[in-house]
């Protein structure tokens, strides 16, 4: 059983370009890549590259999400909540049950694992 998988480069690789279950486009023309690198042996958990131009989301979650901003900016405010801003460099998590609104600000990369 392999216990270690290093995730593969996106070179090469096509990516969905389906826009997210659960996200509606509110303003622009925001286009997504999707490129999922490796889902564990349980189906639970799902490691990636997003890729997303710029525009406004909303968003609704099902699952838990860790993400690490590889470049561009991000402001992420929760439905009746408080906006949070992150940039290139920076690592946040989405719990399973937020809804609210992305606005891509800058073209955005992101390392992202789902688990559901």
């Amino acid at each position: 059983m392999q216990t270690v998988t290093k995730l593969p480069s996106t070179d090469g690789l096509t990516p969905s370009t389906d826009i997210l279950d659960g996200w509606v486009v509110t303003a622009g023309n925001p286009q997504m890549k999707t490129w999922a690198l490796h889902t564990s042996s349980d189906g639970t958990m799902v490691s990636g590259i997003w890729e997303c131009t710029k525009g406004s989301l909303h968003a609704t979650y099902t699952a838990y999400e860790y993400v690490v901003l590889i470049s561009g900016r991000i402001t992420i405010t929760p439905d009746g909540g408080v906006p949070v801003t992150v940039k290139a460099g920076d690592a946040f998590v989405v719990e399973k049950d937020f809804k609210g609104t992305w606005v891509i600000e800058e073209d955005v990369r992101k390392h992202f694992d789902f688990a559901s």
